[in-house]
C-alpha cells in the first residue's frame, strides 16, 4: 500500500520576500510551474496518493491553484498553523489528517528543496531495516553550514552534530536532506501545540532514547531553494534535466518558452532559461539561465544572466543584470548595471543609466 505523504511549506522560504510582495514564493514558477507542483509529481509518480500539506502561511493560495489534487492523481488536503510550529510541530500538527495505522510508513518532505531523491529506495531503506524513521543524507563538499549526520557501516545513524566550526568537528560530509520516513506512531511522540524543530529537537531526543534511525545516502541532485540565486539555479537545472521532474511543461533543453511568450528571432536563450507566457524578449538579448516570469519584457539589447526578472517587470535596453533580482512590476531603464545580487523592489523605477557597477572605461 502506498504510503501517505505530508509536505511541509513555510520557514526559510521567506528569503525570497523582496520579489514576492505579489507573488508568494511557493507559487513562483520554476521551470514554467509553481514550484510545489514538482514536489506533488514527483511523490505522485513514486506512488504517493495521498498528501498532506501542511503550511504556517499562505495558505490561501495553494488550494485554489492544486484544489484537491485530482488533476494530478492525488488527494491533497490542507492544514494550516494558527501560529509557527517549526518542523516538527508542523508534522505533528498534521498527523491529525493522516488515516495510517500506527505501523505504517509516513513519507515526509520539505517543500524548500529540490531533489533527484530516489523516493522508493528511501521507503524500502526504511521497511528492509526495521527503522523508526529514515532520512535522506546527502554529501557536500563543504559541511560546514549544515549539521552533520554521521552513521555506522550499516546505515544506522551515530549522532546529530551542530555545524562544525573545526576541522577537527567534521567527522563526515553527510548532512540531512529534508525528507524522512516516519513510522506512524513515532509522529505521535512530538509534543502538541508548540514550536519543535524536527532537526535540534526531535531527532537527537529519539536517538538518545534507542529510536532507531536509519540513514540512507542518496548523493543525486539536490538544490536548498531558500535563496533567489538557488531558485533560479534550480528552475533552470529542471529545464536542462539536470533536476529531474515529470511536471516540467515541455523538452528539456537550453530553454522553455511557454506559450504566447514573444521571442525576438536573434535573440539568444541559454542555459535553462525560462521566457513565461505573455513575456517579450526583445531584438538581440541575451538570456542565460535566468527565469523571466510572465508578463515581463526584456528589451533589445539587454543581457540577463542567472537573474529573476519578476512578473510584468521591465527590463530596459542594453541594461546588464547578472545574479539580480527584478520584482514583479518593477521598470530598470536602459544602459543599467546590475550585478550580485542586486535587488529591485516590486513595482520601483530604476531610471535610464543609473547604476553601474564596472568602470566607465
Amino acid at each position: 500500500m502506498a504510503p501517505e505523504a505530508i509536505l511541509l511549506v513555510g520557514g526559510k522560504g521567506t528569503r525570497l520576500r523582496p520579489l514576492t510582495v505579489h507573488t508568494p514564493k511557493p507559487m513562483v514558477p520554476a521551470a514554467g510551474v509553481p514550484f510545489l507542483t514538482h514536489q506533488l509529481a514527483r511523490a505522485r509518480a513514486a506512488g504517493v496518493e495521498r498528501v498532506v500539506l501542511a503550511t504556517s502561511y499562505l495558505a490561501e493560495v495553494f488550494e485554489p491553484y492544486f484544489g484537491d489534487g485530482s488533476s494530478m492523481g492525488l488527494r491533497l488536503e490542507y492544514v494550516t498553523e494558527r501560529e509557527p510550529l517549526g518542523t516538527g510541530g508542523a508534522i505533528r500538527n498534521a498527523a491529525s489528517h493522516l488515516s495510517s495505522g500506527p505501523d505504517a510508513p509516513v513519507l515526509i518532505f520539505n517543500g524548500d528543496i529540490l531533489t533527484g531523491l530516489d523516493i522508493p529506495a528511501l521507503i524500502s531503506t526504511h521497511e528492509t531495516s526495521g527503522a523508526d524513521v529514515s532520512l535522506h543524507l546527502t554529501r557536500v563538499d563543504d559541511p560546514r553550514a549544515y549539521g552533520l549526520v554521521p552513521t555506522d557501516p550499516s546505515g544506522r545513524v551515530t549522532a546529530f552534530l551542530e555545524k562544525p566550526q573545526t576541522p577537527a568537528e567534521i567527522v563526515t560530509d553527510q548532512i540531512n536532506a529534508g525528507a524522512y520516513v516516519f513510522r506512524r506512531s513515532v509522529i505521535d511522540t512530538i509534543p502538541v501545540g508548540r514550536p519543535v524543530s524536527v532537526e535540534r529537537e526531535t531527532f537527537p531526543e529519539l536517538l538518545s532514547s534507542g529510536v532507531h534511525l536509519q540513514g540512507m545516502v542518496d548523493s543525486t541532485y539536490w538544490l536548498d531553494l531558500g535563496t533567489p540565486q538557488a531558485f533560479v539555479r534550480g528552475s533552470a537545472d529542471l529545464v536542462l534535466g539536470r533536476a529531474p521532474s515529470p511536471a516540467v511543461p515541455g523538452r528539456r533543453g537550453d530553454r522553455l518558452i511557454l506559450p504566447s511568450a514573444s521571442v525576438a528571432a536573434d535573440a539568444k536563450l541559454t542555459g535553462g532559461t525560462v521566457v513565461g507566457a505573455g513575456a517579450v524578449i526583445g531584438a538581440g538579448a541575451r538570456v542565460v539561465g535566468s527565469t523571466v516570469l510572465d508578463g515581463a519584457v526584456v528589451e533589445e539589447g539587454a543581457v540577463v544572466t542567472d537573474s529573476l526578472v519578476g512578473a510584468g517587470a521591465r527590463v530596459g535596453a542594453r541594461t546588464v543584470l547578472s545574479g539580480a533580482v527584478i520584482g514583479d512590476g518593477a521598470a530598470v531603464g536602459p544602459d543599467n548595471e546590475l550585478r550580485a545580487g542586486a535587488r529591485i523592489w516590486c513595482d520601483a523605477v530604476l531610471p535610464a543609466g543609473c547604476v553601474r557597477f564596472s568602470s566607465d572605461q
